[in-house]
């Protein structure tokens, strides 16, 4: 695993005849890691489990905790710390301290990816191929229970949505993202040509993320999408290489209107197409709806300061949150809903200086960046409190802050950019 590495990523200072293996099997246990994140049906879900294992296996090897990313330690032990003050607030005891507990532990993941990402920002290529392959696998399991491809399929779906391995269309959609994004980028800044086997696992995620029909996952989708254009598109000093973007670009959005007609085509497609574009649903702007719910619960809570409690908002009205700031404060008190603020301002801030960077990672850095911007922007109508992976988003991006502290670019060299190898 070779996690007792020298500072700033040195070689192995003791027993460097098992470095190799040993950095191997670490690498490949991370990647069984992040390709579990997509499997998360049941709970406790095998990521869980073997998470807990693996963070415990990499800390008694030597991971070490940075004071580069303690913003993240401190902010997120704040954080949990507001939700155990409030566990007393509710009224199911049990519960609560369930739903706080795994907040801890999802705080802990997050954690773990910062320090292996500072520890060695370069694998982020092995992130990056877990991702991927678990999000077209699941991907694909999403779209076949969607048509039905096999007997009991259909457990697959959700309200005639798809929801692949995941419990919610609104999650499984925004979970497929990152590698989408991850895929555009390489197509854009890499050869097409040399890449064309690329285009099957693109067009496997954009169509489940289609076939999800969370309009959550389409916003974030097409923001992070534009935000990573415009990264590379300002990032190119080449007249023919940006003229080559504007290409891709144009190909690009006919490309996916042609796919997206072509979806379209079939009438169960089109219908739930037609309900689920309209911008306001019913039980958005209903009278208790969502909209009305984030105004009344924000004047609620400016009664308690410690929070309702876990799990408390839906018995003051009909529904939860849908709002990751709001259920800061009615879960986790004032501490925990001003903290998570502060985290998530903070984290986008400290990667801005990154993003143009000439760096092995930068092309990952600017899709971390832009796919948990889109997600911060998401959390306002979504709850993403006990999203596997937000935590990882923010385990990554302060990763990636940690390694550039640590300057790392000085003596990893100049290696081909991960996304483009």
């Amino acid at each position: 695993m070779s996690l007792a590495a020298a500072p700033f990523g040195g070689a192995p200072t003791a027993r460097p005849h098992f470095g190799l293996p040993a950095r191997s099997l670490g690498n490949g246990g991370l990647w069984i890691a992040v390709f579990l994140s997509g499997f998360v049906i049941e709970e406790p879900a095998p990521y869980e489990l073997y998470m807990a294992l693996l963070t415990v296996v990499w800390l008694a090897c030597g991971l070490r905790l940075r004071r580069e990313f303690g913003p993240l330690i401190i902010c997120l032990m704040l954080y949990v710390a507001g939700g155990v003050a409030s566990v007393p607030m509710a009224r199911e005891m049990g519960d609560a301290i369930m739903y706080i507990a795994i907040s801890g532990f999802l705080a802990v993941t997050a954690i773990f990816y910062a320090a292996i990402i500072a520890d060695d920002p370069t694998r982020c290529r092995v992130i990056q191929n877990g991702y991927t392959v678990s999000a077209v696998l699941v991907a694909a399991i999403g779209i076949a229970g969607y048509f039905k491809l096999f007997p009991g399929a259909e457990y697959f779906t959700l309200y005639d949505r798809a929801r692949g391995t995941f419990q919610d269309p609104n999650v499984f959609g925004p979970f497929l993202v990152l590698p989408t994004v991850l895929l555009i980028r390489k197509l854009l800044t890499d050869s097409v040509l040399r890449n064309l086997h690329l285009l099957v696992p693109l067009a496997i995620l954009l169509l489940a993320i289609f076939l999800s029909f969370s309009r959550g996952a389409w916003g974030a989708l097409f923001a992070s999408v534009l935000l990573v254009y415009f990264l590379a598109l300002v990032g190119e000093h080449s007249g023919a290489r940006k003229a080559r973007l504007v290409f891709l670009g144009i190909f690009g959005v006919l490309a996916v209107f042609a796919l997206v007609a072509a979806a379209l085509s079939i009438d169960t497609v089109a219908d739930m197409f037609e309900q689920r574009a309209r911008l306001v649903q019913e039980y958005d702007g209903a009278r208790l709806g969502r909209f009305a719910r984030y105004a009344l619960g924000f004047e609620l809570v400016m009664e308690y300061p410690l929070g309702l409690g876990p799990l408390e908002f839906n018995k003051f009205f009909p529904e939860d949150e849908h709002n990751v700031y709001l259920k800061g404060f009615t879960t986790y008190g004032w501490l925990g809903g001003t903290v998570y603020i502060l985290m998530a301002v903070w984290t986008l801030c400290a990667m801005v200086p990154l993003l143009f960077r000439t760096r092995p990672w930068t092309g990952f850095t600017q899709c971390i960046f832009a796919v948990f911007a889109a997600h911060l922007v998401l959390s306002v109508v979504i709850d993403t409190d006990h999203w596997r992976h937000m935590y990882m988003l923010y385990g990554l991006a302060w990763g990636l802050i940690a390694a550039e502290k640590l300057g790392r670019s000085r003596t990893t060299g100049q290696h081909n950019d991960p996304l483009r190898a």
